[in-house]
């Protein structure tokens, strides 16, 4: 300790700190790099404002592939990054050809980085999830840093020396998040891949919808297992060793996750037997709507007024649902109405029929039909029935148009609808006279 204090030892080790300062910070060629990173990146800025607004105009002028419109929209946001990119890349090629290429160190360090991040930006731009876009691009730009920096390799061992045995089986560090980026980078390849094949599913004509979202949820599951699989296979671990696990998953799953296994097998059961299908018009309690898509823990309703109910698949399977458009899309209606007992019978199930076969949705496949059902206490009573093919576009509107159509002829031929009413009878108060009568009397 006393030989480090020495004050001979304290000044040779400045000196050499001082020498290595000199030598590659405060020397004039990597000032000079330095100066020119800022001039260069303030050249770069200026000219990005100018350039941007055309640049943007141009990309919404221009008809973009759906697939690239994401990366088209980026453009203008990294002008400035590619703007600078361009002026290192011109200011190395003047050094190098005016001196030593060494000279331009800092200079290729900078441009490395910021290629690296521009390259990375753009590639991103395909990824959908925003989230794990910006993840990929960070993993992504720290290894393209390390490695431009010539740091990766001192970092993998670092990483590689922080870890922890469990018998045979050594997990790191390292192993750690080589496995999550491996994993994170398989996942997305196999939701892609799904949604490429259900796309392609989709556009069998000879599958049925049911049919067509069974196997697409059954591709995405394979897929995604299969993803896990090789992500742990990738970092040497081996399956086997996670064989004390499966009976904590199983009780979890028996107990913790009872639920969720029962909507996902409630979901496949429902693509089996083909009860529900999207597109089809059910009434579950107090909810109406037509199912706009089927997912493995819920179906999607939507109603008319535009909110979306996701209802478990459990409660599609144990409660009774009200399916539409089951077999067959024709759905019956029917309204009630009474008129006066001056009115011909027959001509007002003439002028019903005719009037409830104007409004376009109702169905000229089968005519409306119009019964007499009873003699009320002041009307005729009628019940009016006529069927649609659309039931998603809602029935209480229908109802209205046809209503207002009876209404309409009705007034036309000069048929009332009478009031209820009630006879009441005044009697006058009769006075009784005379004395009180004996009990016998």
């Amino acid at each position: 300790m006393e030989q480090i204090l020495e004050p001979g030892r304290i000044a040779a080790e400045l000196q050499v700190a001082a020498d290595w300062l000199l030598q590659n910070v405060a020397n004039p060629w990597t000032l000079l790099q330095v100066v020119l990173l800022v001039l260069l990146f303030g050249l770069s800025v200026l000219a990005a404002r100018r350039l941007r607004p055309a640049l943007a105009a141009r990309i919404e002028k221009t008809k973009v592939p759906p697939g690239f419109s994401a990366l088209a929209r980026a453009l203008p946001q990294v002008l400035t990054p590619l703007i600078y990119l361009l002026l290192l890349w011109l200011a190395i090629a003047a050094i190098q050809q005016s001196t030593w290429p060494s000279r331009s160190y800092l200079l290729g360090v900078v441009a490395s980085l910021l290629t690296a991040w521009v390259v990375i930006r753009l590639v991103t731009t395909f990824v959908r999830n925003p989230a794990l876009a910006k993840t990929l691009a960070f993993c992504a730009w720290t290894i393209a840093a390390l490695n431009i920096t010539e740091l990766l390799d001192p970092t993998v061992a670092l990483l590689d020396s922080l870890a922890i045995s469990f018998g045979d089986l050594r997990i790191s560090l390292l192993t750690v998040v080589k496995g999550m980026l491996t994993l994170a980078l398989l996942l997305w390849a196999a939701s892609a891949l799904s949604r490429f094949l259900e796309g392609r599913i989709s556009r069998v004509p000879d599958l049925t919808p049911s049919v067509q979202v069974l196997l697409g949820k059954l591709l995405k599951i394979t897929l995604i297992a299969l993803a896990v699989v090789i992500a742990l296979n990738s970092v040497g671990i081996d399956l086997t060793a996670l064989a004390l696990f499966s009976g904590a998953i199983g009780v979890g799953i028996g107990f913790g996750l009872q639920k969720v296994v029962s909507n996902l097998i409630s979901g496949v059961i429902l693509l089996l037997d083909k009860s529900i299908k999207p597109g089809d018009v059910i009434e579950l309690e107090e909810t109406f709507g037509w199912i706009s898509s089927l997912g493995a823990r819920y179906v999607s309703v939507v109603t008319r007024d535009g909110k979306e109910y996701l209802i478990p698949n459990e409660d599609l399977i144990t409660q009774r649902v009200v399916n539409w458009s089951f077999s067959d899309e024709l759905v019956r209606m029917e309204i009630t109405f009474g008129v006066s007992y001056d009115c011909d019978p027959h001509e007002v199930r003439r002028i019903a029929r005719e009037a409830a076969a104007k409004p376009k949705r109702v169905s000229q496949q089968t005519p409306p039909v119009c019964h007499l059902t009873g003699f009320g206490d002041s009307s005729l009573d009628f019940v009016l029935r006529f069927w649609i093919l659309d039931p998603q576009g809602g029935v209480a509107n229908i109802k209205g148009e046809v209503l207002l159509a009876v209404w309409d002829a009705f007034k036309e031929n000069g048929i009332e609808i009478p009031y209820p009413h009630r006879q009441v009878i005044v009697k006058e108060p009769v006075q009784i006279t005379g004395g009180a009568s004996s009990p016998e009397g």
